[in-house]
């Protein structure tokens, strides 16, 4: 007697098949015919792990227009914007968008998140607020929290302090800021010592690296090497790392086998990137995204993130991890079948080992999460963006959205149309 059965779903690697479910773990992929207590025909339609994202804010999320709007478009009025913003808001606040946001996420199959979380403030009223969300949405989604000096841990005179308080509070990550430090001799200090805080304390590293058009803001080196010192290799990354766009190619053809040997993986953040870099460029303008497919090509562990929704930097977003990954096989021009499948696992698998999620996947013996989409294929759900039917949350369906059939009054064609198109 199984919880659940998934029927008839096509996974990722392309295998038509049953999935059962029990006690929150999936403890078969198999052709089923047995009980259950409930049975999901997923027939034609992709089953795939939940979509994980590793870089967002959370604490600033659903605030735009307070207490105005980020004119010039720029990551530094953001900057400046979210730091009268964090003046006036509320802890309460903060836990209601956050909530909202999360519920937002849930209906999307959006099931795990790492986000940075301000420690500028001597209240740290942020880090309470985010670890009460972390507390209420455990059931469904694991959050995971980032101890995020947003106005650079030297820059700030009380960051420091405020960030070991965080991490002392049961904050998970270790995070930074070196670019926006005031010197890069600052910046490069803040690496090494940010490192050695992860290093002492077990923890993983996430630092916003090289958020810059500036190619010689090269935090990343720093980063890279004393990842290898301390011997963090794979708990370590650098997100956003939009310097590299216009980065000498001598020097990264340098540059990115060191990131590759010390075991640095690389979150690019298309949607926001895209938006806030090449802002000072008239034309050719920079896209602000970093050099995706050569760092995959070294070997490098490379992951989508979403960043931010309806914010002091953003204006748009969805929490749709998929709108994420289509706009980042565009601007990385990642168009082949490959590499589309590639983007697909960018913001699942990749993500999720980013992340270091434990008991992650399609598999027996794994947490029985995961998401019925209305297309065949991952190549197809990037397309279309496609519905998620059915999600799946620790062995509980907590989200259903009906397929989006349109209907059609057009004489002499059909009166629904579906959007999935075979291949042939």
């Amino acid at each position: 007697m199984f919880d659940l059965i998934i029927k008839g779903g096509a996974l990722p690697d392309g295998r038509v098949t049953d999935i059962g479910i029990r006690g929150g773990k999936i403890t078969a992929i198999e052709p089923l015919e047995a009980e259950a207590g409930e049975v999901i025909d997923a027939t034609g339609d992709l089953v795939a792990p939940p979509f994980v994202d590793p870089h967002f804010h959370l604490d600033a999320t659903l605030s735009y227009g307070l207490p105005r709007i980020n004119a010039s478009g720029t990551l530094l009025e953001g900057i400046g914007l979210w730091g009268e913003l964090k003046q006036i808001v509320t802890q309460e606040e903060m836990v209601i968008r956050a909530l909202e946001y999360c519920d937002w996420a849930a209906s999307l199959g959006l099931l795990a998140i790492r986000s940075h979380v301000d420690t500028c403030d001597d209240t740290l009223k942020g880090v309470e607020a985010m670890l009460e969300v972390r507390e209420q949405v455990k059931g469904y989604i694991d959050l995971q929290l980032v101890a995020f000096p947003q106005d650079g841990l030297y820059r700030d005179p009380t960051a420091r302090a405020n960030t070991l308080r965080a991490l002392d509070m049961g904050v998970d990550v270790v995070g930074g800021i070196p670019h926006f430090e005031r010197t890069m001799q600052d910046g490069a200090d803040s690496v090494r010592e940010l490192c050695q805080i992860a290093a002492d304390r077990g923890l993983m590293v996430d630092l916003h690296c090289d958020e810059s058009d500036d190619p010689y803001s090269r935090h990343i080196e720093t980063l890279a090497q004393e990842t290898h010192r301390h011997g963090l290799s794979g708990r370590v990354a650098g997100s956003h790392l939009t310097s590299m766009h216009s980065m000498d190619n001598y020097y990264v053809s340098k540059l990115l086998p060191l990131i590759a040997e010390a075991g640095v993986a690389a979150i690019p953040n298309p949607l926001i990137n895209i938006m806030l870099q090449g802002r000072h460029d008239t034309f050719p303008k920079r896209r602000g995204l970093t050099r995706v497919k050569e760092m995959q090509a070294h070997g490098i562990t490379v992951g989508w993130g979403q960043d931010c929704v309806r914010d002091p930097w953003y204006s748009l977003g969805t929490g749709d991890m998929l709108d994420v990954a289509f706009m980042g096989l565009h601007v990385a021009q990642m168009s082949s079948p490959e590499e589309m499948r590639r983007c697909f696992d960018m913001v699942t698998i990749q993500n999720a080992q980013i992340m270091g999620l434990k008991d992650y996947g399609l598999h027996v013996g794994a947490r029985a999460s995961l998401v019925v989409l209305d297309a065949g294929d991952p190549i197809e759900a990037l397309r279309l963006r496609a519905a998620r039917l059915c999600i799946v949350s620790k062995g509980k369906v907590v989200s259903r959205t009906p397929r989006m059939d349109a209907t059609l009054s057009i004489p002499g064609r059909p009166g629904t149309v579906r959007r999935r198109h075979a291949a042939g």
